[in-house]
Formats: C-alpha cells, structure tokens, sequence
C-alpha cells in the first residue's frame, strides 16, 4: 500500500479535531467486551420504506427494503466505547483517508485496533437486528469494511457563523412570507455515490440535539429527491444503498459530523452478490481488500459448487436424466462471477489514490430519459 501520501495527509488534518477526542474513554486500561443486554438499545423504526416506495423497480437489489427511518441501536456507554477505539491515535495515524467523495474517512482499524466495534458488528443479535430490518439475513461484508467512519467538523466560530446566516435567511425569508423553506446546502459530507456493497447500517456518533439539516438524501426512481432525517447519537439507518443513489447532507448548529458505516452482504450463497470496488479502491489498503474480497467471494463460490454437485449426485441415485440447459447455464452463471471478480481487481499501479470516477452511479429513469444526471434542485 501506498500509505505515505494518505498519512502524511491525515497528520496534517488531524490538529482540527483533538477537540472531538477530548473527554473520550480511555482505552488504555483495557478493552471493553461487547455486551448486547448493555449495549444494544433497539427499538424498531418507525417505518421502513420499500424500493417501490420509492419507485424503483422491486426487482433491483437483494431485497424489497430500501430505507429505514432513524431507529434506536445502541447505548450511550456503547457509543462512547466505539467513538474511543476509532479516534485513538492508532486509528488516526495508520487509517486515515481522503477521497473527491469525502474529506475525512477512517476505515479498516477492525479488529486490530477496535476489537469492541468489531464485536459489535459481529454479534448474532446485532446481526439479526439488521438483517430484520433489511428483509433479507446478512453477514458483514468483510472485516475491512466494518466501521468505516465519516467525520466532518468545525470550529465553534464556524458553527456561530452558520447558525446566524441560518437564523438571518429564516426571518428574512418569513418576512417576504416563504417561511418553512427547508435549509439547503450544496456542499454534502459525502456527494451523489451508491454503495460498493449491498447493504449498509449507518450509525451515528455524534450528539445531534442542536444540528440542523444532516439528512440522507436518496434519489428516486423518478429522479425527484427523499430526504430520510439523520438519526441521533446512537441511532441507525439501514439502506440498500449499492441500488439507490444517496448523498450525506452536511449540518448546522454542531461542531462535528461522526458517522459509522457499516456494510453487509446476504448470507445466503445463492443470492446475488452485486458488490463492486470502485468506490472503496482508492481508499483502501489493497492487498488486504483484495485478500479479503477474494477470500470471501471464493467462498460463495465453493458453497455454490458443493450446492450444485450434491444436487447432481442426488439426481443420479434418483435415475434422473442430467438437465444440461441448467447445468450449462448455472456454469456461466460462474463464469460471470469470477469475470466480475477478476475486472473489480485492478492492478495496484492502475488505482489512483483519494479518486472516485462516477462509474458507481446509477442513471434514474429521468436521467436516461434527458440524457443527463440528475441533481438536487
């Protein structure tokens, strides 16, 4: 990996958050084990959104879920278990990142350097809660994706700033009677991208009772925008988010932005498994995201194979005569597997570092229609 350029960034990014670090759990004196009856807090979401909620076809993806609304996931003592074991020092200087997509990314410290946030994803209750949720039962994707963490801050001069533009526009524009305007702002946290993986479970870390804005924005089926509302420090949203294009809303009225991402994949061999690398290659130590993606992607396909062969054998004792249309279409099945595979692999010297092309996206029915990207308006 070439780490230089991206920790010689980090350190250099670093003195603008010791602020967030301070008043932490200390780590030092020895990690934490990760407790369900102490530290999950669930309760269910309000509603949880469907792909033709929102007007995407109910074919696309691995399940029929495509958003929840915030919900409740882990305690206070849990949160501040995870908030010290991913802004250590250890974490700051050996995971830190930075792409055109996101200024500030931590990601890949699990399990070395945050055994509890590692636990704590990997927890069969934590899993089944997801999963739930989800309407389909999911594993972590791999272990370099658990917890990768987005941080957006600002000083307490910045914050002051923006809450009196805010407050300023608000009475001018009740004045000129458009009161209720929602605040916008074009400078996301994390711009217009779909996930690399399937699903997704975004936790937040930070104390929201004063910001304003920090939505999720999805885009529709029909290219119009949804805005699912940010969730509270210790909350959750879950979101197919490899079929639904979204961006990270920036916010208003707190001095930082934690966001815990983690992703996940069906458990179910079978299933399809749509994960591609675009957005996670040139934020990522590649031996290890390669290792790991072959690793489990080799899996999938040994399980598939077992599946297949057992079913021929079965068959064979049965006196049935082979179907060779299904075997020979379960083999290119296989085939664009490991095609798929091999093309998201691409040679280390070819990944440019902290560069996201747009080949991730995905073109709405509007889009194709115009003939040009959607955006917020």
């Amino acid at each position: 990996m070439a780490a230089a350029a991206v920790l010689s960034q980090s350190r250099r990014m670093r003195p603008s958050l010791e602020a967030i670090i301070q008043g932490e759990i200390s780590t030092n004196g020895g990690s934490t084990t990760f407790d369900p009856e102490k530290h999950l807090a669930f309760t269910p979401p309000s509603k949880v959104y469907t792909m033709k909620d929102i007007d995407l076809d109910e074919s696309i993806g691995v399940s029929p879920v495509a958003v929840s609304e915030p919900f409740p996931l882990f305690s206070q003592e849990a949160i501040h278990h995870m908030r010290a074991e991913v802004l250590s020092d250890k974490v700051w200087d050996n995971c830190q990142y930075s792409s055109n997509l996101a200024q500030c990314q931590l990601r890949g410290f699990a399990p070395e350097y945050a055994p509890f946030v590692y636990d704590t994803w990997k927890n069969p209750e934590t899993l089944a809660i997801v999963s739930k949720i989800a309407g389909v039962d999911l594993v972590t994707e791999m272990d370099f994706e658990i917890g990768h963490v987005n941080i957006s801050v600002k000083s307490e001069r910045q914050k002051t700033e923006e809450l009196a533009a805010f407050t300023e526009k608000t009475s001018r524009e009740a004045d000129e009677g458009v009161a209720g305007c929602p605040w916008e702002d074009d400078t996301p946290i994390v711009d217009w991208h779909t996930d690399s993986y399937p699903f997704v479970c975004v936790t937040m870390l930070s104390d929201c009772t004063t910001m304003i804005g920090g939505e999720t924005a999805l885009k529709t089926g029909t290219g119009e925008i949804l805005k699912v509302r940010g969730p509270q420090m210790g909350c959750a949203v879950v979101l197919q988010g490899r079929y639904i294009e979204h961006q990270a809303l920036r916010a208003l009225g707190a001095t930082e932005r934690i966001t815990m991402v983690t992703s996940f994949r069906p458990r179910c061999p079978v299933l399809p498994d749509d994960t591609v690398l675009t957005t996670v290659r040139p934020i990522s130590d590649l031996s290890e995201l390669y290792f790991q993606f072959s690793e489990y992607r080799l899996d999938i396909l040994e399980e598939r194979i077992r599946i297949q062969l057992k079913d021929l054998r079965e068959k064979k004792r049965a006196g049935k005569k082979l179907n060779t249309e299904a075997l020979k279409k379960f083999l290119k099945e296989q085939e664009t597997f490991l095609a798929h595979m091999n093309t998201e692999m691409i040679e280390d010297e070819k990944v440019e570092k902290g560069t996201i092309d747009d080949s991730h996206r995905l073109a709405s029915v509007t889009d194709r229609q115009k003939g040009k990207r959607a955006r917020v308006e």
